[in-house]
């Protein structure tokens, strides 16, 4: 947000993820709210709150993090010479009022080879990631196209969240 201009200070949600839905979709709507509303609960002063969540999903199945290194190499299997979805909830609350979308962002990798796969493993980059990989990292050389937006997939989709703060009247931009 800092990079395109915005002023925000970053309060995390300590709150335990409950996830009632099996749709993509839905999953990523259910945390993005229970984030928001956690955070807006925390903070006393009135201003705009936003969470988010993203996911990976592949046929419909969602590919959380790891566990270990076996786990990312099928993750990768799974999603090399193939083409996946990102799916990024966001939820803005303000005093008057809660907004919710889902962005989705296809991303088609190129074939792997089992060696490429165990390197990039072996980096340990996507051991703390969704879908076992970063787009902005090593797994760059990997991604054969993106049809949407890239921000999506790094996991705050800033266009859709400009376009929808302006939209609802709660960003002005003659203010600097």
């Amino acid at each position: 947000m800092e990079l395109v201009g915005f002023e925000c200070m970053i309060v995390p949600s300590n709150k335990e993820e409950i996830i009632t839905k099996e749709a993509p979709e839905e999953v990523v709507t259910e945390l993005a709210l229970m984030k928001a509303r956690d955070v807006a609960d925390k903070v006393k002063e009135p201003g705009i709150i936003i969470g988010a969540d993203t996911i990976v999903a592949h046929k419909n199945k969602i590919l959380g993090k790891p566990k270990d290194g076996e786990d990312a190499k099928w993750m990768i299997k799974e999603l090399q010479d193939d083409i996946h979805q990102v799916f990024t909830g966001v939820a803005i609350i303000t005093p008057l009022k809660e907004i919710h979308f889902v962005v989705e962002t296809k991303v088609a990798v190129n074939p792997m080879s089992d060696k490429e796969i165990s390197d990039y493993v072996a980096s340990g980059e996507p051991l703390d990631k969704a879908g076992a990989y970063g787009i902005q990292g090593r797994f760059a050389l990997f991604i054969k196209e993106i049809i949407g937006d890239y921000y999506n997939v790094m996991g705050l989709p800033i266009s859709k969240i400009y376009e929808m703060l302006l939209k609802e009247g709660l960003y002005d931009t003659q203010r600097k």
